[in-house]
């Protein structure tokens, strides 16, 4: 897949009266063009302030951001100006100005650009048309709902038909409900107009849910990248694995014991492996986590076991499942 946007050995320092802060260290990212990409981690790991570089709301402090193949350090202000209308973005709490109808806040950029007013009112009308909000033209941003502001703010973002759209925890303010109608609709946008999605969020599901690559951002460092399906179903960081695992209550109770993570693809997560390798094993297993990922339209499951404690016993059941095709890792030297 070509890339549209190349990020190679970006830095980020913060600088204040007593400290300097090092939000990102040598970040070397490659996203597709067309893609839907996440970046997934932790509050604090600095992934706002890596989709902040990529369209120089925050400069890097060494490092180069390409966008289709030109660097934006490299622009004058007039150029990064006519770059950044290519790249649109949308926020975690909608950034609607209030005082305008939701009409007149998709004119907005527009207007900016210099569109004859009629020209845009027509476009305006039209995106939202395309996120399902035409009958809420007049309405203001205190009468609608959460769902509805971010349906604005995409309406906004897509009017000037940017090629690359920067979502910054959009989903993170909304209930379960209203988040998967805003993924279904940024899916929708992403085929029929063939805009590249970069995803902040620090919800796996979300990027489980619309992602087909993930990059995870822990502690300012890039700890691991690649397709959804290689991080859900093979995680090879620390941070990877802790999102992965979605760490519970119960994982204490692995500390010292032999414990192995399943993963379970569309073929294999209906039949009863567990069922039959407890009766062909005649010995019983502890389930710690269990759960099922809809990743790209394909089911993968996950699940923890603890195993006997005797050695010959626990081999059997690994050599049982690894016979039947499943993917298994031991995992009590990082969960926990």
């Amino acid at each position: 897949m070509e890339p549209i946007i190349q990020i190679q050995n970006v830095t980020k320092t913060f600088t204040g009266k007593d400290n300097q802060v090092e939000a990102l260290k040598g970040i070397s990212l490659d996203i597709g063009k067309g893609d839907i990409y996440g970046i997934i981690g932790m509050s604090g790991a600095g992934k706002s302030t890596l989709v902040r570089c990529l369209n120089f709301l925050e400069r890097p402090t060494t490092g180069t951001v390409l966008v289709e193949g030109r660097d934006l350090s490299a622009m004058s202000g007039k150029e990064l100006r006519k770059t950044r209308t290519g790249i649109a973005m949308i926020f975690q709490h909608f950034n609607l100005l209030m005082q305008r109808s939701v009409l007149d806040n998709v004119c907005f950029p527009m207007e900016i650009v210099g569109v004859k007013r009629a020209d845009a009112r027509k476009r305006a009308k039209e995106l939202l048309e395309i996120v399902g909000l035409a009958e809420k033209a007049a309405s203001y941003p205190a009468q609608l709902s959460g769902g509805q502001k971010q349906r604005v703010a995409i309406a906004r973002a897509l009017a000037n038909n940017p090629k690359i759209l920067l979502c910054d925890e959009a989903t993170s303010a909304l209930d379960p409900t209203t988040t998967k109608s805003i993924l279904q609709l940024l899916q929708k946008i992403n085929k029929e107009f063939s805009i590249t999605i970069v995803i902040i969020t620090h919800e796996m599901a979300v990027v489980q849910e619309i992602c087909s690559h993930v990059a995870i951002i822990d502690n300012g460092n890039l700890a691991e990248h690649g397709t959804v399906e290689e991080v859900f179903t093979s995680p090879k960081s620390p941070a990877a694995k802790k999102l992965v695992f979605m760490v519970n209550s119960q994982a204490s109770e692995m500390r010292g014991k032999r414990c192995i993570r399943i993963v379970f693809t569309e073929n294999s997560s209906f039949e009863p492996v567990i069922a039959n390798m407890v009766l062909e094993c005649k010995a019983a297993v502890n389930i710690l986590l269990a759960d099922t990922k809809d990743i790209n339209g394909i089911a993968h499951g996950q699940m923890i076991l603890q195993l006997p404690e005797d050695e010959t016993l626990a081999a059997k059941m690994i050599h049982y499942l690894q016979e039947r095709k499943l993917t298994v890792e031991e995992v009590d030297s990082y969960v926990g």
